[in-house]
């Protein structure tokens, strides 16, 4: 039986490490792809020749020709610029926004039946573009950013309490940015909720912590941008999706009224099997978390109203 078949579009360091550790995981054969000539195809080597010694047999191609990738089961986008100095938020939204669409319509056009997962930021905002471009049903578009901020959540409590991260789940809602919004009651440790273990202070210290997950990275860095965690996050879905196993993970899908938000993409739990996003979970908030969610939701939209036309 043929192995599933991953695109990873982009073979910079996330795109490289989401190949790797879904290869090395054996999930899928993967095609890692990129605009510049022999980038990808010598990262695909050397990560081929690192198969003997790791004991899997999942083939690692490169390309420049999305030929190579027809009949993906999943694309995943991670190509894109990032922000430089004296580079606005509307250019990096528009610049992005063009590569976006331009990959997904060449992927789109010869794998018709695949799911996306998209990781190019601003995450929410290209969402909508990689719908627009690709004219996939929603089910079929979903952001990676939930897993990722949910994970360093869990790290930060685990190091808090002195507990192993296995023992911790959280849930970190609404968009990939300083708006989005942890939950800690629905974050426990086996399964006592965060806000019976810690104070007030204590807890809204990590939230914040979580918040700025990525730019703490980026300054610590100072060059580049966090790709362990983000790839590692890819991976999970992938595994949920082509595993059909029906995990529920935070995702940015597109809400149709769910959550009280309309035709903007905003994390929320959804279940992940074959199909992709295949339901959207509902769980309660209170008055105050809505609240925090509508304001993500619409730091969103704001977002998408300045993307090109």
């Amino acid at each position: 039986m043929s192995r599933p078949k991953v695109t990873v579009i982009g073979a910079g360091n996330v795109g490289a490490t989401t190949a790797q550790r879904i290869a090395e995981a054996g999930l899928a054969d993967v095609v890692l792809v990129d605009i510049v000539e022999g980038l990808p195809q010598g990262k695909a080597l050397d990560l081929a020749e690192s198969a003997p010694i790791l004991g899997h047999d999942c083939r690692i191609t490169g390309t420049n020709d999305y030929a190579d990738t027809a009949g993906s089961d999943i694309v995943v986008v991670t190509s894109g610029l990032a922000r430089q100095p004296g580079m606005s938020r509307d250019d990096l939204l528009a610049k992005n926004a063009g590569i976006v669409a331009s990959v997904v319509r060449s992927a789109a056009a010869v794998s018709p039946q695949a799911i996306l997962i998209v990781v190019t930021n601003p995450l929410d905002a290209m969402c909508h573009v990689a719908l627009r471009a690709s004219g996939f049903p929603r089910e079929r578009v979903i952001g990676m950013a939930g897993v990722l901020d949910s994970a360093r959540f869990r790290t930060f409590m685990a190091r808090e309490l002195g507990v192993s991260v296995t023992s911790t789940h959280a849930f970190v809602l609404g968009g990939h940015g300083d708006t989005m919004v942890p939950l800690p009651r629905y974050s426990t440790v086996a399964g006592v909720p965060l806000t019976e273990l810690l104070s007030a202070e204590r807890i809204e210290a990590l939230v914040t912590r979580t918040r700025n997950g990525g730019a703490e990275v980026v300054a610590l860095l100072k060059t580049g941008s966090a790709f362990y965690a983000p790839a590692a996050s890819v991976a999970q879905m992938t595994a949920a999706i082509l595993g059909d196993t029906k995990a529920i993970l935070p995702c940015a899908v597109l809400l149709q009224g769910e959550y009280g938000a309309h035709d903007v993409f905003v994390g929320v739990p959804v279940k992940l099997g074959r199909r992709g996003a295949e339901e959207i979970v509902p769980i309660e908030l209170t008055a105050d978390e809505q609240a925090e969610f509508d304001r993500s939701a619409a730091a969103v939209r704001e977002l998408v109203d300045h993307l090109p036309a």
